[in-house]
């Protein structure tokens, strides 16, 4: 009983500040407040037709998929090669992978800047994909690895006895039993990169701005009720996903 209050209390603590955002994303005013003085539909409206959020909306979509297309072709042969192959200076490798994980944002931000710069990337919805990817990597590595841990080898050597090449060993036989470990992989870095801000405020501009940084322009300059309705929309996606995932698993 004490252990199930604690639960729900802790969980009201954690949901209480995503209540008032919601609260505050029907306000009618021309900043955020709480409890709004009025209600009304008016700032949702706006989102949905104002370019200013729309755009960096489809721009951080597109990056997502980009960077998630990147991190998973990039890293699938990094973490079977790890599973398969004794090699020297594994662990050298394996600590530049993980090196994004411990570098500050704020450094690798700065270090893209002045790097892609110098090759053209900088401004441009490519470079903070790649950038996005580069930062995914060690996450993604990490899921895989944990899932090929477990992966029966046996399966993979069956097949290529019977005449299977890699990819069809792959396709046919790796990629569904390990599905769960690839949704998961693929899942954090989409998540990853749509969420990131701290790379985009240095990278992207205004001709590759992000949801995330429109999001903290909006916070610093004008505070209006449309950055809690993106909170608001994000937040019930991602509980409408939760909901799926769970009554699938029934």
């Amino acid at each position: 009983m004490i252990a199930r209050t604690l639960a729900i209390l802790v969980g009201l603590f954690i949901i209480a500040p995503m209540v008032v955002v919601m609260v505050m994303s029907f306000g009618a005013g021309a900043s955020l407040a709480f409890p709004p003085a009025e209600f009304t539909w008016a700032s949702y409206a706006r989102y949905f037709t104002d370019p200013r959020w729309m755009v960096p909306t489809w721009n951080s979509l597109v990056i997502g998929v980009i960077s998630t297309a990147i991190t998973m072709a990039v890293t699938t042969p990094a973490a079977f090669a790890f599973a398969l192959y004794g090699f020297r200076g594994r662990n050298l490798i394996r600590l530049v992978i993980m090196m994004p994980l411990m570098a500050p944002a704020i450094v690798m931000a700065l270090a893209y800047f002045f790097y892609f710069g110098e090759i053209g990337l900088l401004n441009t919805i490519a470079g903070v994909a790649v950038a996005h990817a580069c930062i995914a990597i060690p996450l993604v590595f990490l899921i895989l690895s944990a899932g090929l841990k477990s992966f029966d080898w046996t399966l993979l050597r069956a097949s290529q006895a019977a005449g299977a090449g890699p990819w069809t060993s792959f396709r046919r036989v790796c990629f569904p039993v390990l599905r769960p470990s690839f949704l998961v992989a693929a899942l954090f870095a989409f998540i990853n990169s749509f969420d990131e801000t701290v790379i985009a405020l240095f990278i992207s501009g205004r001709a590759a701005s992000t949801l995330p940084r429109r999001m903290f322009e909006n916070v610093r300059q004008e505070s209006d009720p449309v950055v809690a309705v993106v909170s608001t929309l994000l937040f019930l996606l991602v509980a409408l996903i939760a909901t799926v995932a769970m009554m699938r698993r029934r």
